[in-house]
């Protein structure tokens, strides 16, 4: 049996995910699997990709072919490296900014805000100050 780790789409029109899954190569795009092994979602920024490094490296090992599309996730994600023996194991991988970021985030805004009230207020004194000024030397 030609065995294929390939992609199977999900989701709506224009919105598409996917999930990597090794099949038989004879079954339907969309058909039945034999292992899920990860997952990619492109309309992400950066774009989603998950793929369970041992799984990929078993059915690598056994002599499942992945398509283009699926070699060229495993290879942002190190895993054909691995198999292969080459250097770059690590991958190119980009991850999203952690969610811990927003606290420094709301902090930023918050003193940001602070000095544009400062500025504001000290805008308002000099103005008084002219008008008091120019009072003066009318009287």
């Amino acid at each position: 049996m030609a065995v294929k780790i390939r992609l199977k789409r999900l989701g709506k029109i224009r919105a598409p995910y996917y999930r990597v899954v090794v099949a038989d190569s004879r079954t339907k795009r969309d058909g039945r699997v034999i292992e899920e092994i990860g997952k990619y979602h492109p309309t992400e920024e950066p774009s989603l990709i998950e793929i369970s490094s041992e799984r990929a490296q078993y059915w690598l090992g056994v002599g499942a072919q992945p398509t283009e599309q699926v070699a060229a996730l495993l290879r942002v994600t190190g895993d054909w490296q691995k198999f292969k023996g080459l250097p770059g194991a690590e991958g190119t991988l980009r991850t999203k900014q952690a969610a811990g970021d927003s606290s420094a985030a709301i902090e930023a805004v918050h003193a940001e805000a602070e000095k544009a009230k400062a500025k504001a207020a000290e805008k308002k004194s000099a103005a008084k100050a002219e008008e008091s000024d120019e009072a003066e030397a009318e009287a």
